[in-house]
């Protein structure tokens, strides 16, 4: 079995200093819910072997909340995770190096959701609606393939597991 966690970058300014898009840092909202979804994820047992993560500043800082909480991941940064598509993160999920069992990818939207929603046949119906039409800042998705490779893997072969937010956490703790 494979299992891939999809993370959104965390809540970000509006702007950057540079004017650039990706140097976009996490505003004081998104390091508070980075640090909520990574805390939750490994108390939970979502705990990847690997990390693949978005050269882009909000990644990278998405990633620095959570990696106290996932101290055994291997991180790898790639340029190549910024504002892909759909298809060409399915590409890099499919040649993730050393095979990990579970992995993460810590990007952007749209191809984020988009490839969430291509993957996941199988689902627990309320998590499916409400990954709806978005993945939020900070939001996990959660996603198990029955295959011994991350190369065997194909659109709407995997189950949707979980789909987590912060938003979700603070409804669920009756804090929103």
């Amino acid at each position: 079995m494979r299992r891939l966690i999809l993370l959104r970058h965390a809540k970000t300014e509006r702007d950057s200093a540079s004017g650039k898009d990706r140097d976009r840092c996490l505003d004081e909202r998104g390091e508070s819910d980075a640090v909520q979804i990574g805390a939750w994820l490994a108390a939970n047992g979502y705990l990847p072997d690997v990390a693949l993560v978005s050269t882009a500043t909000r990644a990278r800082q998405t990633w620095d909340r959570i990696s106290p909480y996932m101290p055994h991941c291997r991180v790898k940064f790639l340029d190549d995770l910024y504002l892909p598509e759909a298809s060409q993160l399915f590409k890099i999920v499919q040649a993730a190096k050393g095979d990990p069992e579970t992995l993460l990818v810590v990007g952007h939207n749209p191809g984020m959701h988009e490839l969430a929603w291509n993957l996941t046949g199988k689902s627990n119906a309320a998590d499916r609606h409400a990954l709806g039409e978005n993945l939020p800042t900070a939001a996990a998705v959660v996603i198990d393939f029955a295959v011994p490779a991350w190369s065997e893997i194909a659109a709407r072969t995997g189950t949707l597991k979980l789909f987590i937010s912060p938003k979700r956490l603070r409804e669920a703790s009756g804090a929103d």
